[in-house]
């Protein structure tokens, strides 16, 4: 391991989106090792396996990291067999590639849609090139050549500096204007115009430009783009729909600011580039509203959607599954109530017939028990004189 490159796939059996990847991922394998490639490919079930998953940070499944010395890089792009392999390929070779000529230059160009270049001696700019670069591999190429390796159309105002080429062109870093080279670098590492999907816009969220997304049937790339805005198209509306939680028609045009999660819809349908065009600027001057956010309101709405969307997604997906999972609590909370509610109703009743029978009892014993009539006669003889009492013992003895 510590000779060459290993790429290892953390998953769990139990993982649906870890089956998808499984016949995608033997066949990375198996062209990688066709190719004669450095890099082991392997897998690791992280639930038998858990100590050391947790070692390596592993939150979820599936997850991909390559494994090169020390160092262990994620793999966050998109779970094709190509993509797999281009990040396996540049993340085990060297960190910093020579461009000895222009005619590597050109097939460097040809290969790459998008790469940086770093074009001088040493200085300090280099050393945070190549501190950069550690971090962003997993991402793009980085490449270092002399100034008179690069084509005769490439001006630069000034020597060491830091080139990105893309979308047919090139742009220079300047720190004044741009910033941090990390933060530059990881704007630029996009091409102008792309195709979108939920990881690729996950990540468009740190560059800080407006997205701008065609949300379309099929793919189109017609749509010019500028440098303030990342521009591409999402196949169907059913990702774009869950993220702005509304229905949008297709085909439509929608802009999206990442970093508070509003987003501008065209007020009128867009048939041109000139409306497209109008439309951007409206953003960008502030006369287009803004929708969504994220206020106190948009988070409950978003809470209350994102519950909704689960309780359907469920029930579409498996109706018995669903049932069980809500209909069960849903059963046994409803029996508990209705326990609660007849005991309260029973106990009522016992009592309230409790009152009745004693209210009864008293009716019926209305002169008093043999005890209270003892105790009645008893008393009236105490209230009698004592002649009175001899009085009454004569009769008494006559009777007899």
């Amino acid at each position: 391991i510590q000779r060459t490159a290993l790429e290892v796939c953390f998953y769990a059996p139990w993982c649906g989106h870890c089956k998808k990847l499984e016949p995608v991922w033997n066949e990375v394998g198996i062209e990688m090792k066709n190719m004669g490639s450095p890099v082991r490919v392997g897998k690791m079930d992280a639930t038998s396996f858990s100590s050391i998953a947790s070692e390596f940070g592993v939150r979820g499944y599936p997850t991909i990291k390559l494994l090169k010395g020390d160092l262990a890089y994620n793999y966050r792009g998109p779970r094709t067999k190509d993509d797999i392999i281009e990040f396996a390929n540049r993340v085990a070779g060297p960190l910093i590639r020579p461009l000895p000529s222009q005619h590597m230059f050109e097939h460097v160009r040809k290969r790459h849609r998008v790469f940086f270049v770093y074009v001088g001696g040493e200085s300090p700019l280099k050393e945070k090139y190549i501190e950069v670069a550690s971090e962003l591999i997993v991402y793009t190429y980085f490449f270092s050549a002399s100034e008179d390796m690069l084509p005769e159309y490439l001006t630069l105002p000034e020597l060491p500096a830091v080139v990105v080429f893309k979308d047919g062109t090139y742009f220079v870093y300047d720190e004044y204007e741009d910033g941090d080279l990390s933060s530059w670098i990881n704007r630029e590492r996009f091409q102008g115009y792309l195709t979108v999907d939920g990881f690729t816009l996950y990540e468009l969220g740190d560059t800080g430009k407006l997205v701008a997304i065609a949300v379309i049937d099929d793919k189109n790339s017609s749509v010019e783009h500028t440098r303030d805005f990342q521009f591409g198209h999402m196949d169907g509306n059913d990702y774009i729909n869950s993220l702005l939680m509304d229905d949008l028609t297709i085909p439509t045009i929608v802009v999206l600011n990442t970093s508070n999660q509003q987003y501008f819809l065209p007020d009128r349908h867009i048939e041109n580039t000139e409306d497209m065009v109008q439309f951007i600027n409206n953003i960008l001057d502030g006369t287009a509203e803004a929708q969504g956010g994220d206020g106190v309101l948009q988070r409950i709405k978003r809470i209350v959607y994102d519950a909704k969307s689960t309780v359907v997604s469920v029930f579409k997906s498996s109706p018995l599954l669903g049932c069980f999972l809500f209909g069960l609590p849903l059963g046994v909370i409803s029996i508990m109530c209705y326990g609660i509610c007849t005991a309260d109703t029973d106990g009522g009743v016992d009592e309230h017939e409790a009152v009745k029978k004693e209210n009864s009892d008293r009716e019926l014993t209305d002169d008093g028990s043999e005890e209270e009539k003892e105790e009645e006669k008893n008393g009236k003889y105490a209230e009698l004189s004592d002649g009175e009492l001899k009085q009454k013992d004569l009769l008494e003895k006559k009777k007899d």
